[in-house]
């Protein structure tokens, strides 16, 4: 399997394979083979016809295994659209150092950006889906357990000014790459959007941490069927979820998304600093060996970008 990271592990479809069967000998009859779409953080297999074998790319990465595996049980109680079912965690054997997963598998389309003057899935059911889904995940208790979490606190649930070092680095690193992105503007935007981000932030609400694309199924409506991904589950402050309104919505859909969530100025603002950063760490680490993840996360740069 093509590697994403410099310290990527030894994944193949023979190892998944071993690992199932001793560890899940009730799976040994059900066939194996390597997802089409696999992510960045997890080499992805499907294991018969209804399920998923998550194994992590990275040393560590079993951490947001185990994360998964304790909190999807207790998000999927709380949230309308369908989430990922972890069946079973598989422990380190065979030289692969990291804990996995098996799922079940969620039927959909995966999401993609509007096209100018094609539109984009359902607009506005669609909208009115992701900010149910945010809505539910902002709602929910935060029990103690959750609260003393390490792992439920990490960047993305702090005020965005306390990545301004990383931005101006990644928007330099941007200047040496063939992109079609105002640097100038992008960096313009960035300074509003810290403006806008309080210095200090005490919100203590649920978020997804990756509510892009790549995570987000429909169904043949075009209307939220599923989300993915929960690796970047946090606590914190939850505005990095409006990121997805920057590269999944039309500016129909966005101000549909908007209203739905009672967003005032000053968190649209941030979330647009958010946006870009998001984009802008991408293009870097990613441009060549995920075109189609830098493709989405251009769309969602200009789309931030051009807006008034």
């Amino acid at each position: 399997m093509s590697p994403f990271h410099d310290d990527e592990l030894s994944i193949d479809v023979s190892l998944a394979r071993r690992l199932v069967d001793r560890a899940f000998p009730e799976y040994t009859g059900h066939e194996l083979t390597p997802a089409r779409d696999s992510g960045s953080s997890n080499a992805l297999f499907r294991l018969g016809d209804d399920l998923l074998v998550r194994m992590p790319r990275q040393p560590g990465g079993g951490e947001t295994i185990d994360k998964e595996a304790r909190w999807l049980p207790f998000v999927g109680s709380h949230v309308t659209a369908s989430v990922p079912t972890i069946l079973g965690v598989g422990e380190p054997d065979l030289g692969y150092p990291e804990r996995w997963a098996i799922t079940r598998w969620l039927d959909g389309a995966s999401a993609t950006p509007p096209v100018p003057g094609v539109g984009t899935h359902a607009p506005l059911g669609f909208a009115r889906g992701l900010a149910r889904f945010v809505m539910e995940l902002r709602a929910m208790s935060v029990p103690p357990e959750a609260a003393d979490d390490e792992t439920l606190r990490w960047y993305r649930g702090r005020p965005l000014g306390t990545l301004d070092d990383d931005f101006r680095e990644a928007a330099a690193e941007c200047r040496k790459l063939d992109l079609t992105i105002d640097i100038d503007e992008a960096l313009r935007v960035w300074d509003r959007a810290v403006a806008a981000s309080p210095a200090a932030d005490e919100r203590n609400c649920w978020f997804h941490g990756d509510l892009l694309a790549e995570n987000l199924l429909v169904d043949d409506a075009g209307r939220l069927a599923g989300v993915l991904d929960f690796g970047g589950l946090g606590i914190g402050n939850p505005t990095v979820d409006l990121i997805v309104a920057w590269e999944v919505l039309d500016e129909e859909g966005r101000r549909e998304f908007r209203r739905a969530l009672d967003v005032d100025d000053a968190t649209w603002t941030a979330s647009r600093g958010w946006a870009l950063l998001i984009a802008l760490i991408t293009f870097p680490y990613y441009g060549a060996s995920m075109p189609r993840r830098c493709a989405d996360r251009l769309a969602m740069a200009q789309a931030v970008i051009s807006a008034a």
